[in-house]
């Protein structure tokens, strides 16, 4: 499960044996007081190193003659959250000593968080009061499998009966569902402005916006399968259902906002404008639409008497710019009133443009006066200057090129892959085999690995490049670990998995108070009279891999709902709660299908009535 910390009488013997020799490596990035950000890193096999950081591009590190290390200062930067990785002979890594991580399909990038001087950034955690956030599995009968969303519920949820109005907030291109909790940071950003009374209160539903990457393989599936709009049916046939029974939600367009990033701003411009009888708040970041919805451009007026708000926001720097000016120049010229906000010099189509345009537009949803004086003040489409990007089939084969498949099932067995051109020997290791497993390489620098026989689980594994520790970049899942991330093998037949049944799952909720940690209470239950399990995450360890890994709250409604237990209430922690019947500790364990038993016994142990 982790490296276990050393216990106290070896490390004792490890500082008596190095004496006074022992010198601790830097951080591996420090924000100097110019601004400028120190990238340290240590290897001492790499040939080369670089580090590719948003606010500065791709530059090799220099490795000191004396100590070893790999170093190197670039910026100034701006305050704010960039995305970097190291490049280790030519193989992309996160940085493994940096907690923060960007969630993705694809690529796997470590987050910079250089705080505001001179005052909090938008997105800064501040001593206000604060919404929860959970992660909740609902079934999609449109993809015929659960899917996964987060719902933020406003700090005053818990302490009224009020009901209120949503906005659904959806990421881009390759982005998973927690991409506008983790990097976008909705919630704090929104909670920030409500203390300030410069925004309501809303719940905002993070949907997944690529439906088609876990839906079942279907055989049989022609083309007509693959045409379909995976993502708009599952949004308002399945996902608008669920949220609106299981949250205090007002249920009419009027308290409906729709809106996100890239393809996700596609998704919500499109469904806002052909849904006007549910969403009257739509925005639009760093995207556009098609122009060709039915009954939406042809009738200015009526259009526009649907919608509080049509809100669009671009950087000028950005590869979606023209495409974007353009949309909002054909709204301009059929009449729709639509407002426009325009950045520079925020490194184009970036995270920093969608936190921005987030808080711009939060302060206007549900604001009838505030929408209406910004509608009212709309400007027309900046001038065409003739230096547009344009975005062009090549410009997304670039972005996004051919993913590599991995890892991939075939009946019984289960291909992995990783591409590593320029490397000798890679290895498989993982929580599923008894000894590292040899890769075998192809023409194109293609290394891939086949395992069969496996018991159906949830298991972490890695590469290892020449004795480099590498995660599966093809691979969505990743551990919640400190430090290095292991990848998570989620077997399509696992019993812990949300597919196992077709029943309504428990959320996860995130209780963001002075020390964060994550709480279970099954549904339609009092929490007061249930028994209480403390789950610890010890090491390097995190309390998000009791739920992400060993499924505890899927288990615990499984056996709820068998009758092999009473409903518990569960926290999930990185020390010890007060008040607890049973505490279980994740390092005992080697595997977190280890600790998922422990935490199986001992929900058993509450035996139902």
């Amino acid at each position: 499960m982790n490296t276990k910390m050393l216990s106290a009488a070896a490390m004792s013997l490890m500082l008596a044996a190095c004496g006074q020799n022992i010198v601790q490596d830097p951080a591996s990035t420090v924000v100097n007081a110019d601004g400028t950000v120190t990238f340290n890193y240590r290897n001492d096999n790499a040939k080369e190193v670089m580090v590719d950081v948003q606010f500065a591009g791709r530059h090799a590190m220099v490795k000191d003659s004396i100590s070893g290390l790999w170093s190197l200062t670039l910026g100034p930067a701006e305050p704010d959250m960039y995305p970097y990785c190291f490049v280790v002979d030519g193989v992309s890594i996160m940085d493994p000593k940096c907690d923060q991580f960007f969630p993705n399909e694809g690529f796997k990038n470590s987050l910079l968080d250089i705080p505001g001087t001179d005052a909090p950034l938008i997105h800064s955690i501040q001593d206000v009061p604060h919404g929860n956030v959970e992660y909740v599995s609902y079934f999609s009968e449109t993809i015929g499998a659960y899917n996964n969303a987060l719902i933020y519920m406003p700090p005053s949820y818990d302490k009224t009966n009020d009901s209120y109005p949503v906005f659904y907030l959806i990421s881009g291109t390759t982005d998973t569902e927690e991409v506008y909790y983790k990097v976008g940071r909705m919630n704090y950003i929104l909670d920030n402005l409500i203390a300030k009374g410069e925004a309501k209160e809303m719940i905002i539903v993070l949907p997944y916006g690529n439906p088609m990457k876990i839906m079942p393989q279907q055989p049989n599936a022609g083309p007509a399968m693959f045409m379909r709009d995976l993502f708009s049916q599952d949004l308002i046939n399945d996902l608008m259902p669920y949220v609106e029974n299981h949250y205090r939600t007002i249920n009419d367009r009027d308290n409906r906002a729709i809106g996100g990033f890239s393809r996700g701003g596609n998704q919500g411009l499109m469904n806002g404008l052909m849904n006007l009888d549910k969403f009257s708040y739509i925005c639009g970041y760093s995207t556009f639409t098609a122009t060709t919805l039915p009954g939406v451009y042809d009738n200015a007026e009526e259009t526009n008497s649907k919608i509080h708000l049509f809100w669009s926001g671009v950087g000028t720097d950005d590869f979606l710019y023209g495409t974007a000016r353009d949309y909002t120049e054909f709204l301009d010229s059929k009449g729709i009133t639509c407002v426009k906000e325009y950045t520079h010099n925020k490194f184009g189509h970036t995270w920093m443009n969608a936190k921005y345009f987030l808080d711009k537009t939060m302060r206007l949803l549900f604001n009838p006066e505030a929408s209406a004086e910004a509608m009212k003040n709309a400007q027309p489409t900046m001038a065409k200057t003739g230096e547009e990007q344009d975005f062009t089939p090549g410009v997304m084969a670039r972005l996004f090129p051919k993913p590599i498949l991995s890892p991939e099932f075939r009946g019984d067995s289960i291909i992995f892959r990783t591409k590593a051109p320029e490397a000798t020997k890679v290895l498989l290791e993982g929580e599923m085999l008894a000894a590292p497993m040899a890769m075998e390489r192809d023409s194109d620098g293609i290394w891939s690995a086949a395992v069969v026989g496996l018991k159906p689980d949830v298991y972490c594994y890695n590469f290892d490049v020449d004795g480099l520790k590498v995660m599966d970049a093809q691979n969505m899942y990743l551990a919640p670990e400190k430090g290095f991330k292991r990848s998570v093998l989620n077997m399509e037949n696992d019993p812990f998995a949300t597919n196992a049944k077709k029943c309504e799952y428990t959320a996860v909720r995130i209780v963001a108070d002075k020390e964060s940690y994550a709480e279970i209470v099954p549904m339609g239950k009092t929490k007061e009279t249930m028994p209480v399990i403390n789950l610890v995450a010890d090491g390097n360890d995190t309390y998000e891999g009791w739920f992400k890994i060993a499924k505890v709250n899927i288990v615990l409604d499984q056996l709820i709902e068998d009758g092999q237990c009473k409903p518990c209430r569960v926290f999930l922690s990185e020390k010890e709660i007060p008040g607890s019947q049973v505490t279980i500790h994740s390092g005992k364990f080697k595997t977190w299908s280890e600790a998922r038993e422990a935490f199986i016994a001992a929900a058993k142990s509450f035996k139902a009535e």
